[in-house]
């Protein structure tokens, strides 16, 4: 690819002389793109898809080794809780984003870093002001552009998934009471142990409450989702894929239970729904920290000492969700402050304006 972009950007440019190419916003792990629009002359910028936080970490991922916090392959030396900048939430230094994914994994994003730092103008984020006030206050080449979201008025054929999303389950949604399903999703990557998986059915049917479980195919890596033989489900919904926005702005949805990817973070959030944090990897760990201990609207579930989550664990947590009133009133408060930066002179939306001009 770095060798055929700068003929594409060529060829689009003689198509019309008098309207080239200005600018390239390119997204994290693809840093060779920025190289090229610098060796040719054309501005720069980079889109992060996880949190600011995120990014933030991988920045000053030379300091923390110089510190000491980490080795030289991006490892903790200790686990230990740390602040990256003043008024930046605590975290512990094992849930940095790449410990999951070993030193290779941490060698690029020491990479990237550099490229992103010496190439691009504007950093933008899928976040908001209200969400990472710390964080984005670290570089004025912070651009938070979130929340990302389709329209309302999007047209309902229309999508921005590549998976056949089940609509049946908003049907299925307006039948129910309010604020009483809870929604099951764990994004399209997680892989949950078949033990683990039969586990969270069996605490499904458990908690008595109506829900709908997303179970991917092939969610179990190679094998196929086994439900145990004493699973009922009589009272849930269980579908492959479905419209995530759709779903956690519905009025039956009563918590979420998630893997807390940052998409799936945001969509909470936009939602108004609590959250019942259920970490695998990269950056969810520290997505669940705010969750958890800065936003106040979540609860963690606790694995024990096999690291095995039991279903009265989940049973537990969700009773203990659902009666926090506290927990519901600051999700809602948490929805209305973040999507209002999407309002007209909200501050995402000046944000996207002002990029748009400079790109011009």
């Amino acid at each position: 690819m770095p060798s055929l972009l700068p003929k594409l950007i060529e060829d689009i440019n003689a198509l019309d002389p008098e309207n080239k190419i200005s600018c390239i916003l390119a997204t994290f792990n693809m840093s060779w793109a920025l190289q090229i629009g610098h060796q040719m002359g054309i501005k720069c910028a980079v889109m992060f898809p996880f949190s600011a936080t995120g990014l933030v970490s991988a920045l000053f991922s030379p300091k923390l080794i110089h510190d000491g916090i980490l080795d030289s392959d991006g490892n903790p030396t200790k686990p230990q809780d740390i602040q990256l900048a003043p008024n930046m939430q605590m975290m512990n230094s094992k849930d940095f984003l790449w410990c999951s994914l070993g030193k290779e994994f941490f060698k690029c994003v020491v990479q990237e870093m550099k490229d992103i730092e010496l190439l691009a103008e504007w950093w933008l984020c899928n976040t908001a002001y209200d969400l990472e006030p710390g964080a984005l206050s670290v570089s004025p080449r912070f651009l938070p552009i979130g929340p990302l979201m389709e329209p309302d008025n999007n047209n309902n054929n229309k999508s921005s998934s590549f998976w056949k999303e089940d609509t049946t389950c908003l049907e299925w949604l307006d039948e129910q009471q309010p604020q009483s399903v809870v929604y099951v999703s764990f994004g399209s990557l997680a892989v949950m142990e078949s033990n683990q998986f039969k586990e969270l059915a069996l605490a499904l049917d458990l908690i008595h409450k109506p829900f709908l479980w997303l179970v991917r195919p092939g969610n179990n890596g190679d094998k196929n989702n086994e439900f145990p033989d004493e699973f009922h489900g009589n009272k849930g919904k269980i579908v492959s894929w479905v419209s995530q926005k759709k779903i956690l702005s519905h009025p039956s949805i009563s918590c979420f239970i998630s893997h807390c990817g940052w998409n799936s973070t945001i969509d909470g959030v936009c939602g108004g729904v609590p959250f019942l944090c259920w970490p695998f990897s990269v950056d969810q760990f520290m997505n669940k920290t705010y969750i958890c201990n800065a936003w106040k609207v979540g609860v963690e579930l606790e694995k024990d000492e096999n690291g095995f989550i039991s279903k009265e664990e989940i049973r537990k947590k969700v009773e203990e969700l659902l009666g926090d009133e506290g927990i519901r009133e600051r999700s809602l408060k948490l929805k209305e402050e973040t999507i209002k930066n999407l309002s007209e002179g909200g501050q995402s939306s000046k944000n996207i304006e002002k990029f748009v001009n400079w790109s011009k």
